[in-house]
């Protein structure tokens, strides 16, 4: 495993991305808890959760109450491992989702969180997405407040544009840790926050980071994923997954970049472990630039 700069912290260049565990089409706790066990053993010290993550009403804290029990019931060491959890929105227990910035929730998130996970103060704390009926400057004030109180640690933010991160840095300085966009190869349309993250010495958190290669959670049952991009030819080339070759690929966009693959086995989330051992060249770099690439 090789590692990067989340703020102050050092994590895995690869996290885990615990949604998985939690919604539709979830395994069974024990394959969930391996799943996080397994992710471990590979190196993986950043965890990525929120308190939406749930399937049916009713069960909200969920995907954070497994990854609490899924560290407690490890045998080794996790003193070093990130939680990054998320605040400000919610799943009725329908499929839809809601949105929730204002500052007097955002605490009670947060605390709630906190109490969920077990800890003094949440590691990463992120606004899930920008609430359009709540003044931005107020939903990143109450991330302010959380800081002040000892309540988080460090904070992000997710789902949010250019614009969006640049006030959050002014009002947030160093405090300000990370971004959380959809970044994959088929979904480059974050290109914009990366790059700033990037500049801003901020870690870039891609989610669905396989777009393209594979299906993300949040995909409905139909419109499987692409077999024959210039991913899987460059990842035959090396005799990888296409998935591995996605997330060194991301690793190769920016100094800060850290994918977190989603993953429901075991298996899924040792093989994109590896992506950290793939070196990519300037050629095959210019095969994969454009989505659905050619050879």
């Amino acid at each position: 495993m090789k590692y990067r700069r989340l703020g102050d912290v050092t994590v895995s260049a690869i996290g885990l991305g615990a949604m998985p565990l939690s919604i539709e089409r979830r395994p069974d706790e024990d394959q969930a808890v391996a799943t996080v066990h397994a992710a471990l053993d590979a190196g993986i010290t950043l965890i990525d959760t929120a308190d939406s993550y749930h399937w049916h009403a009713g069960e909200r804290e969920h995907n954070e109450i497994l990854v609490a029990r899924a560290l407690a019931r490890y045998g080794g060491d996790t003193s070093h491992v990130l939680v990054a959890t998320k605040g400000g929105r919610g799943r009725p227990g329908d499929g839809s989702w809601t949105v929730d910035a204002t500052p007097a929730h955002l605490k009670r998130a947060a605390e709630a969180s906190r109490k969920r996970l077990g800890v003094e103060a949440v590691g990463l704390y992120q606004l899930h997405k920008p609430d359009p009926g709540v003044p931005w400057a107020d939903s990143v004030g109450a991330l302010r407040e959380l800081l002040d109180a000892g309540t988080v640690r460090a904070v992000g933010i997710s789902n949010v544009t250019s614009d969006q991160i640049r006030e959050a840095h002014a009002i947030l300085g160093d405090a300000l840790v990370s971004v959380q966009n959809q970044y994959s190869p088929a979904v480059r349309d974050a290109e914009p926050e990366l790059r700033l993250a990037a500049r801003l010495g901020l870690a870039f958190l891609p989610w669905s980071p396989l777009g393209g290669i594979s299906r993300s959670s949040l995909d409905g049952p139909s419109g499987p994923a692409s077999t024959d991009t210039a991913f899987h030819r460059v990842a035959c080339d090396h005799g990888v997954s296409p998935q591995r070759l996605a997330l060194a690929w991301l690793l190769h966009r920016a100094p800060t970049a850290i994918p977190i693959p989603g993953a429901s086995r075991p298996a899924s989330i040792l093989d994109s472990a590896r992506a950290t051992e793939i070196e990519l060249g300037a050629e095959e770099l210019r095969r994969l630039e454009a989505p659905r690439s050619g050879p």
